[in-house]
């Protein structure tokens, strides 16, 4: 509120209803991509309609297209969705340093607690991403691949230190990443194993196996 005396312009105004407006916008379209995520698991993304979407998220066709624009455009959100969460962690773990030891650890531990709040985005992006086309799926394996990197580094800089052995760092971080993964198929929200509960004997595992020392 200005302090002078003037009263705000109707173009501040509207700025400040158009900004409403856009979380307003944001909420709605998330509440539809995670709701639509869970019905894509549930019954796949081809054999799921826009009526059902509708339906289910509460909307007509004419409002359900203001905040998407078509089902191929949900689906690549359902992706970002998940690909926002994993470099997000990402990110956190290599602000954080440490070994290469900690560091795969604790990636292993954001990927679990990402695939732990989001069992049915997760589903549709490993299951789904075949129906991305041109620029969507151009973006998705772009993103996908930068991950894959950062996996790969991690790993890298192990074999480097002479912290890992002289291993495939493509191949490991596909076995890491394959082990991860699919605990999307039992580690649910709720269940008698968490995300923490597994993220150590996971890290533990892959770093040591599961051979005795005798």
């Amino acid at each position: 509120m200005p302090t002078d005396g003037r009263v705000p312009s109707r173009r501040m105004a509207t700025v400040a209803d158009d900004t409403k407006r856009s979380a307003k916008w944001k909420e709605r379209r998330d509440t539809i991509i995670d709701t639509s995520a869970t019905v894509f698991a549930r019954r796949g993304y081809h054999a799921t309609g826009i009526a059902e979407l509708c339906e289910v998220n509460g909307f007509g066709k004419g409002a359900f297209y203001y905040y998407i624009g078509s089902k191929e455009e949900l689906l690549a959100a359902i992706h970002d969705r998940v690909m926002d969460e994993v470099l997000v962690g990402a990110d956190r773990v290599a602000a954080g340093g440490g070994t290469p030891s900690e560091q795969l650890e604790r990636l292993g531990a954001e990927l679990l607690d990402v695939i732990h709040r989001y069992p049915d985005h997760v589903w549709v992006f490993l299951h789904e991403f075949p129906a991305l086309t041109d620029e969507r799926a151009d973006q998705f394996r772009t993103r996908r691949r930068e991950y894959e990197r950062r996996v790969e580094t991690v790993l890298v800089a192990g074999v480097d230190t002479g912290e890992f052995r002289a291993v495939d760092p493509w191949l490991t971080a596909r076995a890491w990443l394959g082990m991860h993964n699919y605990t999307y198929l039992w580690l649910k929200a709720g269940g008698s194993v968490s995300a923490r509960d597994a993220a150590q004997p996971f890290a533990d595992i892959f770093l040591h196996g599961i051979v005795s020392d005798r």
